[in-house]
């Protein structure tokens, strides 16, 4: 999702929580990874790999300059030949301690091995924070998370969640704020992720930020993922 059509969701969205709720989020995870240097690890269920959050995450690392942004992907099965970005399994939430940041993302409930890795890496001393949908368990071991709307289950679909936290105040609970997917809210806090990085008025932020992504649209840098 560019620039552009995050400018035009917001729009849609302006009069919900959910424009507060992302750049809150977004600045958890950029208080965690920006003083510690311990990098960001980040791991999705055994059946979702957040590939599209890992992605948008390096180019705002790339475009804000904050390049502890740029997170590595945890994958519970490595293929064979994976390039060595790509092949990253498991066992490396065992040496996530203190300085490190854990983001975890997922729609849907996590397995009691991942959530014990999780644990672990919080008593170790790591950052936690989780993107989903809502999950108790993985809330009770984040230190902040952001709830999006549930995927829909088999038949008509539900009324969507509003969006919230865990441990933490609230960031909505208001029951007229539209339920969104987890692919949008992650569009959302990683762009409100690098946009608030930079120093100087909001508005210029944005407007500056607008600019260069529709300079990197037209001519792209090789892609990492």
């Amino acid at each position: 999702m560019d620039a552009v059509r995050v400018a035009l969701l917001r729009e849609v969205l302006a009069g919900t929580e959910w424009i507060a709720a992302t750049r809150r989020f977004a600045g958890s995870l950029r208080t965690a990874v920006a003083p510690h240097g311990g990098g960001l690890l980040l791991v999705g269920s055994a059946g979702y790999e957040p590939w599209h959050l890992a992605a948008h995450l390096d180019d705002e690392a790339a475009w804000s300059g904050l390049p502890e942004l740029s997170p590595t992907l945890i994958r519970h099965r490595v293929p064979a030949g994976a390039p060595p970005h790509l092949a990253v399994g498991p066992g490396r939430l065992a040496a996530a301690g203190r300085g490190a940041t854990l983001l975890v993302v997922t729609p849907e409930r996590p397995d009691a091995g991942l959530l014990e890795r999780v644990h672990d890496a919080r008593r170790n001393g790591a950052t936690v924070l989780a993107l989903d949908s809502g999950d108790r368990d993985l809330h009770t071991l984040a230190h902040d998370a952001l709830t999006a709307a549930p995927p829909p289950p088999p038949g008509p679909a539900g009324t969507p969640g509003a969006p919230g936290t865990s441990n933490f105040p609230a960031a909505s609970d208001s029951p007229d704020a539209p339920g969104l997917d987890l692919e949008t809210v992650q569009h959302l806090v990683s762009a409100a992720a690098g946009e608030n990085s930079r120093p100087g008025p909001r508005r210029h932020r944005f407007r500056d930020r607008l600019t260069r992504l529709a300079e990197g649209l037209a001519a792209p840098p090789p892609p990492r993922w």
